[in-house]
């Protein structure tokens, strides 16, 4: 191939990340020149209106997704958590690569220092239910748009609360007041992680990102995706999942939750399949008062 065009959102978080691949695949393979396709998406687009009234996480994924099924570009680079959990016929994940810091953190107060009553701003119905959970008395706004924008709307609130990783990536650690533990907020599924997607048959394209995928991560985006697909994918409630390679087995911390924070249902397990491990989680969580989650 002559030269290996990458399709990405427009944000500097996304440009960051297609350009953090690049550089990746041109070190395991200097001959390949690359390029970015710059692909804009519903979720760009109507950055006023809350994620789940657009349809649910598919908004930052789809159009990007087409951009490679239909030949405009070889691969696409996703934030793992932005894509739905089942992967359209015709692609697949072919790479990995070391996943960043997979928690949420906090802009503006650490989670103690908040009065009674102060404001939080997030978009995530996950994040607001573990919010309620943890510090009951908080007010919940809500908050949209890429990284720059929130960080620029934070002023206006007590707190933000964003993916610590997409801070890191733009160089703007410095603005984290706290990175919450995930004994406190379990993250999204797949956060941390960015997920690169090509043709199903394309097996040069597959042979090179096959140099720059990190097993260990592969592994537990595996588990956590499958914990999603578990619930019925793109749930409306808030879900969260995260999994850890130990010893060769992955373990995967799963969360329920009411939107309210109210009824917070976790489990945890491990096993050495990563996928199966994901489900079984997940199965649980159903079995035990999940699936009357679900069901309102």
């Amino acid at each position: 191939m002559a030269v290996l065009r990458i399709a990405t959102r427009g944000s500097p978080l996304a440009r960051w990340q297609a350009e953090r691949v690049a550089g990746l695949v041109r070190a395991a393979e200097p001959s390949v020149e690359t390029e970015l396709v710059v692909v804009a998406t519903v979720g760009d687009r109507r950055q006023a209106v809350p994620i789940a009234e657009m349809g649910g996480k598919g908004v930052f994924a789809k159009e990007v997704q087409a951009a490679v099924l239909d030949g405009r570009a070889d691969l696409a680079v996703h934030s793992a958590k932005d894509l739905p959990s089942e992967t359209p016929e015709g692609l697949v994940i072919a790479a990995v690569p070391e996943r960043g810091d997979p928690r949420d953190a906090l802009v503006g107060s650490t989670l103690d220092g908040l009065l009674a009553g102060g404001v939080v701003a997030t978009g995530s119905q996950r994040r607001r239910a573990q919010l309620a959970a943890a510090r009951p008395g908080l007010r919940v706004a809500e908050l949209r748009g890429n990284m720059h924008t929130r960080l620029d709307k934070a002023a206006g609130f007590d707190a933000i609360v964003v993916a610590a990783v997409a801070l890191d990536r733009l160089g703007l650690a410095d603005r984290i007041s706290e990175r919450l533990g995930t004994g406190v907020m379990v993250p999204q599924a797949g956060q941390g992680c960015m997920a690169v997607e090509c043709r199903s048959g394309d097996a040069p394209v597959r042979d090179l990102l096959a140099a720059v995928d990190h097993h260990a991560s592969h592994r537990c985006l595996d588990a956590e995706r499958a914990f999603l697909a578990e619930l019925g994918g793109d749930c409306t409630i808030p879900a969260g999942a995260l999994a850890t390679v130990r010893a060769g087995a992955v373990d995967v911390d799963g969360l329920l939750a009411s939107a309210d924070g109210a009824t917070v249902l976790r489990h945890r397990a491990g096993g050495a399949d990563a996928a199966a491990t994901g489900r079984a989680v997940a199965r649980h969580l159903l079995d035990t008062g999940g699936a009357e989650l679900l069901g309102r």
